[in-house]
């Protein structure tokens, strides 16, 4: 079964502020082969709060790995049954996510402040 996973983009790297990033990958991966199935790089709706976990959810993520992110935007993002991952260092997402499908990526501290 495929896991699609979602990183917001600055750059083509992992965007440390979520609400801001003007992109989004998303990563299809198989967790039992530990690979990456393909990547689809989408321009995300306006943002306002809740906007962004509800099309998330409806474009079938199942994660979210940001570098931070505020309490408020987790609580919907699980509401949504979206898992997130926070304090990642900014890396393009195939390394991010190969990295969780390795089980080597840890979250860190969250920088987001709100």
């Amino acid at each position: 079964m495929s896991l699609k996973i979602a990183i917001p983009l600055a750059d083509g790297q992992l965007c440390m502020h979520f609400g801001h990033c003007a992109q989004f990958a998303i990563l299809e991966a198989d967790p039992d082969t530990k690979s990456i199935l393909s990547r689809v790089d989408k321009t995300p709706p306006p943002h306002e709060p809740g906007v962004l976990p509800a099309w998330l959810s409806k474009e079938g993520v199942k994660l979210v790995i940001a570098g931070g992110m505020g309490q408020r935007a987790q609580q919907l993002f699980q509401q949504q049954g979206v898992e997130v991952l926070v304090g990642a260092a900014a890396q393009s997402p195939e390394s991010l996510v190969q990295a969780y499908l390795d089980g080597s990526l840890k979250g860190g501290e969250n920088v987001c402040d709100h």
